[in-house]
């Protein structure tokens, strides 16, 4: 089912707000959304990553730069 978003005549501001919105109202609705298969697979082989000392955490700033350089 495809709702019509008038998104070319909203400005970025309407269009964060609606996302902001939509994010809240899945939120509140949480515990009724399930992950997909490949998800759990995922997030199992970064704990097992991180476990065996193949991985490691970063803190928000180095990841938020890291990436930044990956995009730039």
């Amino acid at each position: 089912m495809a709702i019509p978003i008038p998104l070319e005549s909203m400005s970025v501001e309407e269009k964060l707000q609606m996302m902001e919105s939509i994010w809240d109202d899945l939120c509140r609705k949480s515990e009724s959304i399930t992950s997909p298969p490949w998800h759990k697979k995922v997030l199992s082989e970064r704990e097992e990553g991180i476990e065996n000392g193949e991985e490691k955490f970063e803190d928000w700033e180095t990841a938020k730069n890291n990436i930044k350089k990956d995009i730039s």
